[in-house]
């Protein structure tokens, strides 16, 4: 009797032994990374700051060295939209500018739609193109959508320098109220770095997405306030459609803030704001959890 009361105390000290050596849960520094934590990730892509400006120049001197007029095609490219757009929504339609000269109204769209198209269409192969070097290499691997967004930043440089050209032919200046760009420009970096994050592991798990993204970017021209005003959506479905694409308040609030020497609509502004915080961090969120089975798929 007294042997088997001495057993099951044994066998009791073992079960509870081997609880204490099953941990509750993974490592600290894993559970550290499935989380969110702004300040550590700012750290990360400040200390890869370097690689995202390798990966950046070697991107333009692919995209441009072998192009006879190089850079030129920054300009060339939005250049020749806006003149489309002049000639089929300007002339043919009869789009209303509220005053400002269609070609500045529609380049203000494009400068921004260009840069969101370039994005999307770059950064979204991002990670299949870099898979040996992310392979090999550490480093957050968020910086390959984020050099490919620098790119499409270089771009949008040269088109806000034609932009003031065009003010300079027109014969007139952007309106005092200019410095509301700024957080404008916020806004979109923040939409379109979440949904470049999102598109580029896509891409990896689904290489159909690479054929369809070009389509959608095409499309999306056409869905977004870039040839007409924000004004053309009923006004019932203004705030709804801002929260699905939050572009639709940021060219709108630019032409306001440029053209019209008003203030962006803050109400839609505030949408947008909190539409692109969202898709920033759902979109990084996304990236993470997906991320560790890059190298399994490739």
């Amino acid at each position: 009797m007294g042997g088997q009361r001495a057993q099951v105390i044994d066998e009791r000290d073992s079960q509870t032994e081997a609880r204490r050596k099953v941990p509750d849960g993974p490592p600290p520094e894993l559970v550290f990374k499935r989380r969110l934590r702004p300040a550590q990730v700012a750290r990360e892509l400040w200390g890869a700051r370097e690689l995202v400006r390798a990966l950046a120049e070697r991107d333009l001197r692919a995209r441009y060295k072998q192009a006879v007029l190089g850079f030129a095609w920054a300009v060339l490219t939005p250049l020749a939209l806006c003149a489309i757009f002049t000639l089929v929504f300007h002339r043919a339609v009869k789009i209303e500018t509220g005053g400002a000269p269609y070609t500045l109204f529609a380049y203000v769209g494009l400068i921004v739609w260009q840069f969101f198209s370039n994005t999307m269409n770059q950064g979204a192969l991002s990670l299949a193109n870099n898979l040996s070097l992310l392979n090999k290499v550490y480093c957050p691997r968020e910086v390959f959508p984020l050099a490919t967004m620098l790119v499409a930043s270089v771009d949008m440089l040269i088109g806000i320098g034609v932009l003031g050209l065009l003010f300079l032919v027109f014969w007139t200046a952007p309106a005092a109220t200019f410095l509301w760009a700024l957080p404008l420009l916020l806004i979109q970096f923040a939409f379109t770095y979440g949904v470049a994050l999102i598109m580029s592991v896509a891409v990896v798990y689904l290489r159909d997405v690479r054929h369809l993204l070009p389509i959608i970017t095409q499309m999306g021209v056409f869905a977004t306030p870039v040839a007409y005003p924000l004004a053309k959506i009923p006004v019932r479905l203004q705030e709804i459609y801002v929260g699905i694409n939050p572009l639709g308040a940021v060219i709108e609030g630019y032409r306001r803030a440029l053209l019209y020497g008003d203030t962006p609509d803050l109400g839609l502004t505030l949408i947008a704001a909190v539409s692109s915080l969202v898709f920033l961090v759902g979109g990084y969120l996304f990236f993470k959890k997906l991320e560790t089975g890059i190298a399994d798929v490739a």
